[in-house]
């Protein structure tokens, strides 16, 4: 993921419109500084402004920036130098999970493209967790499986109920794997990306269709018995199923 360069941070924040004191909190002021990171506005290696200039800028008080600050420190945005000054971190120390984090780079998606890479993360944890419920299924699981598919086929006519169906069946096979860890991570990056309109995006007409072939070959493949062919089928899905949807960058 490549991001735009400033060459003067403090032009960022002394040519902006002053806000009014009432109108920001400190958690508004957080998200804000975040963007400012994340779009590169503020560049990996440059200091942020002096307290006093971002109090100004923002409309709030030294606390509140001292405050702000030490929450983007927290998510690794910024390293605090004893009279050196804030400098803001490469991308590869930020908590990319983190709530603010992730939700403001996902809301610049038009020009960082992070919705792409969140696609390629995701088809990758649930293509292993897909591969370790073929290997491991019971009976017992086979039956909710195909129960939930079976939910998926009843509600393909009703747009208000097939993503929860949709987003059942993949949960399923999460919980299925047994590896909490890597349901814990798809699902905090979907949960996350889930509050942007560019993750829904435009499906098109026969996206539930095709969601449904898709994840039937899934519960073949886990059928079978075969991780290899239940890796691949998830991937695909997750892969084709973000293409069939995704918007133009300029969108």
């Amino acid at each position: 993921m490549s991001l735009p360069h400033a060459s003067d941070p403090s032009a960022v924040f002394s040519g902006a419109v002053k806000r009014a004191p009432a109108a920001r909190l400190g958690v508004q002021v957080v998200h804000d500084l975040v963007a400012m990171i994340v779009t590169g506005s503020v560049a990996a290696g440059q200091l942020l402004p002096p307290e006093g200039e971002l109090a100004a800028h923002f409309g709030v008080s030294r606390t509140v920036i001292r405050e702000s600050v030490k929450r983007l420190e927290e998510k690794g945005m910024v390293t605090v130098g004893q009279g050196r000054g804030t400098e803001v971190s490469s991308s590869s120390e930020w908590n990319i999970l983190d709530k603010v984090v992730i939700s403001t780079m996902i809301e610049n998606d038009q020009t960082l493209g992070i919705l792409d890479e969140l696609a390629v993360v995701r088809s990758e944890l649930e293509s292993a967790m897909s591969a370790a419920v073929a290997t491991n299924r019971s009976p017992a699981d086979l039956e909710e499986i195909r129960e939930s598919l079976e939910a998926m086929r009843r509600a393909s006519d009703n747009p208000e109920v097939f993503p929860e169906a949709d987003k059942d069946f993949h949960s399923l096979i999460m919980s299925k794997s047994g590896n909490a860890l890597a349901k814990a991570i798809a699902r905090t990056l979907v949960q996350r990306a889930s509050d942007n309109q560019r993750f829904h995006g435009a499906p098109g007409p026969d996206a539930y269709a095709l969601t449904l072939q898709e994840h039937a070959l899934v519960l073949d493949a886990i059928e079978a018995g075969d991780p290899d062919k239940a890796s691949a089928a998830m991937r695909d899905h997750i892969t084709r199923a973000w293409e069939r949807r995704k918007l133009p960058r300029d969108a």
